[in-house]
């Protein structure tokens, strides 16, 4: 649950900090998108991923791509593995891994 929280830190830094003047319609957009269902609550859809890829998650990343959202996620695993995760962000299905060390 720590890692979820500080995810949902880092994420509300992001969306907080002073960013160039778009950075509140990209904020608006995302909101939107949530409440219309488009995207997972970021908390449901780390639970989702934390299922199958357990790990502290260092980083978040929300982008639109080809139509659709999709999280960036970066894991650090047990034994010092980094997992880098590209998620859909409607469903939490798993679209690329890709496993490495720090």
């Amino acid at each position: 649950m720590s890692s979820c929280l500080s995810s949902l830190i880092i994420v509300a830094g992001l969306l907080l900090s002073p960013w160039p003047v778009h950075a509140d319609t990209d904020h608006d957009r995302v909101r939107a998108a949530m409440l219309a269902g488009e995207i997972l609550p970021l908390p449901a859809l780390l639970e989702r991923v934390a299922r199958e890829h357990p790990g502290h998650v260092l980083e978040v990343e929300l982008e639109r791509e080809h139509g659709r959202w999709i999280y960036e996620l970066k894991i650090l695993q047990a034994g010092g593995g980094l997992l880098k995760l590209e998620v859909d962000a409607k469903d939490a299905a798993v679209l690329k891994r890709q496993a490495g060390r720090l």
